[in-house]
């Protein structure tokens, strides 16, 4: 029996690559990283070359192990030098990744944009910042999508911008210090009342005067600018100033939002955990049982077991997996009898 005879394949084999593509010159020019090290380059956590590029080769298909022509190259970048190339590359190109790789990029990049808008937002009723899920969930409502190429900063400010004209959103202040030579008491003074900043303290010495106060952050450059006039001296005491919650139920907040948006509305609504209710069961002498799920106080160990299995609890259960704020026992009954319709809760919108 004769056996095969295996001839050695002249190729050097690929893999878990990362392939980073420029087109340029008519051509698409291509290289071969290693995962998860191409971003690391960019901002500059890594910084050998030889750690990020599997070769220091250009391609035309890294995947058919196509390699560039030099004419091309030339044509191109005006260099054969393959290393030089590889950096304009990496620097400038774009990565391609996997499907389940770019989900989740995006995934974690509009979070960070939420937690963005969260820091910088208030609600102008009660000077406190929306929740995370509550932001997430109005980008949402806005179709707002994530553009890789751009920084999540710059976004999130797009997104309040957007935010501002449907729901009771704005930004939140910044408190300054501010100290100004004598002679310039008086115009400062002026300034403050025209950008209608609020004052915390103010410490007047013989030399100058030192005022700790508020205003909104697009007033920020012309109250800098000003400063530097007046040889004054500005520092940021805080970058976006909330008030303090004093319980985690204070960070939901109970402002109605406008009629039109219904659905949004529900799962706004401030979670009402009733003081009463909690301070009438210290006067009983018995220990109740919170549950985590509905937020909410049930009674004793025998109330909890029950309430395990009431269609109110199951139903936040629910709205839990899907991330979405629970409803107070009224709330669920009616989200309920509108479930019944094909309308109820949020399961419409694609989060």
């Amino acid at each position: 029996m004769s056996r095969t005879l295996v001839q050695p394949v002249g190729q050097k084999r690929l893999t878990n690559v990362a392939v980073v593509r420029l087109r340029k010159h008519g051509n698409r020019f291509e290289i071969a990283c290693y995962k998860n090290k191409v971003l690391s380059w960019r901002s500059g956590v890594e910084k050998d070359l030889d750690e990020v590029l599997q070769s220091h080769t250009v391609y035309l298909n890294v995947s058919k192990g196509v390699l560039a022509k030099s004419k091309d190259l030339v044509a191109a970048f005006g260099t054969d030098d393959q290393t030089k190339i590889c950096l304009e590359i990496l620097d400038t190109g774009e990565l391609q990744v996997a499907g389940k790789e770019r989900e989740s990029q995006l995934s974690n990049q509009f979070r960070d944009i939420a937690t963005i808008v969260m820091q910088k937002t208030i609600n102008p009723d009660t000077q406190r910042p929306y929740t995370i899920s509550m932001i997430e969930r109005l980008m949402h409502d806005i179709h707002f999508a994530v553009d890789p190429n751009s920084s999540s900063k710059k976004q999130a400010l797009e997104v309040i911008r957007d935010l501002q004209k449907r729901y009771p959103i704005r930004r939140s202040p910044m408190r300054l210090r501010l100290t100004v030579p004598k002679q310039s008491i008086s115009s400062v003074l002026e300034k403050i009342d025209l950008w209608n900043s609020t004052v915390i303290s103010r410490d007047e010495s013989e030399s100058q005067l030192t005022i700790i106060c508020e205003l909104e952050p697009s007033i920020f450059r012309e109250c800098d600018g000003f400063m530097r006039n007046v040889q004054g001296r500005l520092e940021i005491v805080a970058a976006n100033v909330h008030v303090e919650s004093e319980s985690l139920e204070d960070s939901y907040d109970d402002r109605p939002l406008p009629p039109q948006k219904d659905f949004i509305v529900e799962g706004l609504q401030k979670l009402e955990v009733s003081s009463a209710e909690a301070g009438s069961s210290q006067g009983e002498g018995r220990l109740l049982q919170k549950c985590s799920t509905c937020n909410a106080f049930v009674g004793d160990s025998k109330d909890y077991r029950e309430h395990c299995k009431s269609e109110w609890h199951k139903h936040n259960l629910r709205r839990k997996t899907r991330q979405l704020p629970p409803l107070t026992a009224e709330e669920c009954s009616a989200d309920l009898e509108i479930g019944d319709t094909g309308r109820g809760d949020l399961k419409d919108y694609s989060f």
